[in-house]
């Protein structure tokens, strides 16, 4: 194991493995893997082991050229880098029931289709200050956790619980289950942030700058709210309206 420091898209301080032997013992020693880079075309029989390891796991997986992998090392990586994670993954089912168990009234933040890592940074630090439970994040489509984000968080990373699920939808009828009302923060509704009432479980939902929020979770959302604005820029950036719907919530419960 060994620190990227080339510049591009592997900052200083990110750790990663490589060589199929080693990325598959790290899996099995319980490592947090961010994603995984495989090499196209490669097979063999330890391969189909990681592939067959990695279908019990939620771990984006991608196919590159040989060259991304040469960049990355000079090394001997037999086709396969893993790139480890900053933090530890948790499991939105553990979260839920340990926060009612407290007696408290969960407050969650579910990022869809949010990739820049300096956003993703700067939300957890405002989700931080204002006692968000847990940031969920889909497996695929989604900012790395490296140390540009750790950075822009102020540490945050290291302190709120970061959940990455495969399928967001399923995750959200999971809270929906759980009591949690959803609220996607969206341009597409006549309602404004201050129609729901965050004082009960509440989950909230923030989509991509260009894309916004998946169809399937805003068919089963609770309530479509949007941010009121009346310049001539119609968008804010993810993270600002993050802290302005995050903020209506505990304006509420206060």
């Amino acid at each position: 194991m060994e620190n990227f420091k080339r510049s591009g898209r592997f900052k200083e301080n990110n750790e990663f493995v490589f060589g199929i032997r080693a990325v598959i013992e790290a899996i099995k020693a319980g490592k947090d893997v961010e994603t995984i880079y495989v090499q196209r075309g490669v097979s063999s029989e330890l391969m189909l082991e990681l592939k067959s390891l990695l279908k019990g796991i939620e771990v984006p997986l991608h196919n590159v050229p040989v060259e991304k992998l040469n960049r990355m090392t000079q090394k001997n990586h037999q086709g396969v880098i893993a790139v480890i994670s900053a933090v530890t993954f948790q499991k939105i089912e553990d979260i839920i029931p340990a926060i009612y168990e407290k007696g408290e009234t969960p407050l969650v933040l579910i990022l869809d289709g949010v990739t820049d890592v300096r956003n993703m940074g700067a939300i957890a630090r405002t989700a931080a200050c204002a006692g968000v439970h847990a940031i969920v994040v889909p497996t695929r489509n989604s900012a790395q956790i490296n140390a540009d984000a750790i950075k822009t968080s102020a540490g945050a990373l290291f302190t709120i619980p970061v959940c990455r699920h495969a399928n967001l939808h399923k995750t959200a009828l999971f809270l929906q289950e759980c009591g949690l009302q959803i609220v996607a923060c969206t341009e597409k509704t006549n309602d404004l942030i201050y129609v729901p009432d965050y004082t009960v479980p509440t989950a909230i939902v923030m989509g991509a700058e260009d894309e916004g929020i998946s169809n399937d979770i805003m068919r089963m959302a609770n309530y479509l709210a949007k941010i009121p604005m009346s310049g001539e820029i119609s968008s804010l950036n993810v993270s600002v309206a993050a802290g302005i719907i995050l903020y209506e919530a505990i304006r509420q419960r206060m």
